[in-house]
């Protein structure tokens, strides 16, 4: 069997992988605090008696595009969008931290504070409020609330938001959609990241994706542009081979 059927079939499935991650960041597009996904490959050579100009296609390790999506005001005193490289902590059910750029975050009936269902925690843990009191969140993270009925001047601190300071290549992104610590940072082997005290927020705005729409529908199509002629050098070299069998039998 040649071996261009196999170079052609590595090309073929890269595409199909990277055709899932512009899916994927097509459907985020709209997703707040969203890092569109790039997907990266790399040429090769087949090992063993071949021509030396044959490769195969491999994926080597994915990575996310870390610049800053368009800030829109929304006048909500619990959205909040991040600085660069600044980070949200989330509780996950097994105890474990995790961390997310989206900050629309909402309050549930027993009053805590959550993003996307995950608690959102504090310098002393999950941030728990007074039931229907109005909350305001300062540009550090503090977080306020007055009481219904109370006067303007009875503030009372509930709480500040954890925010962390990473680069996006110091963490990997879950199945769960949110960003852990990556087994390859500096920070490997830590429980959790530590707070960033002179970390700024931006209150009443949210961080839209940093995707662009147009560029992933042009990368679809040209993804599945090459899909296709890969497959098109499959079934020629198989034509191919086919009738060099012929030959061979008949000789």
């Amino acid at each position: 069997m040649d071996r261009a059927i196999y170079t052609a079939m590595g090309a073929a499935n890269a595409a199909l992988n990277r055709q899932a991650v512009t899916s994927n960041n097509l459907a985020n597009a709209t997703t707040t605090g969203f890092r569109a996904q790039l997907a990266a490959f790399r040429a090769v050579p087949v090992n063993g008696p071949s021509v030396a100009t044959r490769t195969l296609v491999t994926e080597s390790t994915p990575y996310h595009d870390d610049s800053m999506g368009a800030i829109n005001q929304t006048g909500r005193n619990l959205d909040v969008a991040l600085p660069q490289n600044g980070w949200l902590a989330v509780a996950l059910p097994d105890g474990t931290e995790a961390y997310t750029r989206a900050g629309n975050i909402a309050v549930d009936s027993e009053g805590l504070l959550s993003i996307r269902g995950m608690p959102v925690l504090g310098d002393g843990g999950q941030i728990n409020v007074p039931p229907q009191s109005e909350l305001t969140i300062a540009p550090d993270g503090t977080i306020t609330a007055l009481g219904a009925g109370d006067e303007p001047t009875a503030l009372a601190q509930v709480g500040r938001l954890k925010m962390v300071n990473s680069p996006l290549q110091d963490l990997t992104h879950g199945d769960d959609g949110l960003f852990h610590i990556s087994p390859q940072s500096p920070n490997a082997g830590l429980a959790q990241l530590p707070a960033d005290p002179d970390l700024q927020l931006i209150p009443g705005a949210l961080e839209s994706s940093n995707v662009n729409p147009a560029k992933s529908m042009v990368d679809m199509i040209a993804t599945a542009r090459g899909f296709d002629m890969n497959m098109k050098v499959i079934s020629a070299v198989d034509d191919n081979e086919k009738k060099a069998n012929q030959l061979l039998s008949m000789g």
